[in-house]
């Protein structure tokens, strides 16, 4: 069940919910997250096999049936992909929401107001999630500029997690080919990362 769904069911909007509902609401979005993540490695898992089975085998019947068998485990791995994108954007919608709560409640006792999002951003935020053309990035910016926390929220995506990208494309690239190797780079750029900040 997805976010909007669950909150049109519960006729509760998102900027009127405590900070509780919205932990449940993004452990639940997490979980569900997760649970994607795992369906998308075990179908690439079972693509590989797929693969190395067809590869080996001479009879073009049996071929032909292996081919159709990954091309349907393509299928599905796609339309999980497409869901995970989904669920992303919820999740950092939520948790963005629940910051931003946090931060309110904090602001009222010491007697300031901050404003909270409005309807009208949640129905554009509702069609920018559901919307596969909004990469997960330009969805975050997008965000941020509804919420108006940019710089001041937590990045989904920290410089210590890009730098594990970037280590990341490297070894996609063959840059780096020893995984001990660049397990080690990983790690040492985030704690230059976290020294640079201290």
């Amino acid at each position: 069940m997805g976010l909007f769904d669950w909150l049109t069911q519960k006729n509760e909007s998102l900027s009127q919910m405590t900070r509780s509902e919205l932990r449940k609401q993004e452990l639940l979005l997490n979980r569900d997250r997760d649970r994607l993540v795992k369906r998308i490695t075990d179908l690439s898992d079972k693509k590989k096999e797929i693969f190395e089975k067809g590869r080996g085998e001479t009879a073009p019947e049996v071929r032909r049936m292996l081919a159709q068998e990954f091309d349907l485990k393509e299928t599905e791995q796609r339309m999980c992909s497409r869901q995970l994108n989904i669920r992303s954007k919820e999740a950092l919608t939520v948790t963005r929401m629940r910051m931003l709560r946090e931060n309110a409640d904090r602001a009222k006792a010491r007697g300031s107001r901050v404003g909270m999002i409005g309807e009208r951003d949640l129905v554009s935020l509702e069609k920018m999630i559901e919307n596969e053309s909004i990469t997960m990035e330009m969805y975050q910016d997008r965000l941020d500029s509804a919420l108006q926390i940019g710089e001041e929220g937590e990045s989904a995506l920290t410089p210590g997690s890009q730098q594990l990208l970037d280590v990341w494309d490297q070894m996609d690239t063959g840059l780096i080919k020893d995984p001990d190797a660049a397990f080690e780079e990983a790690e040492r750029r985030v704690r230059e990362r976290h020294q640079a900040a201290e």
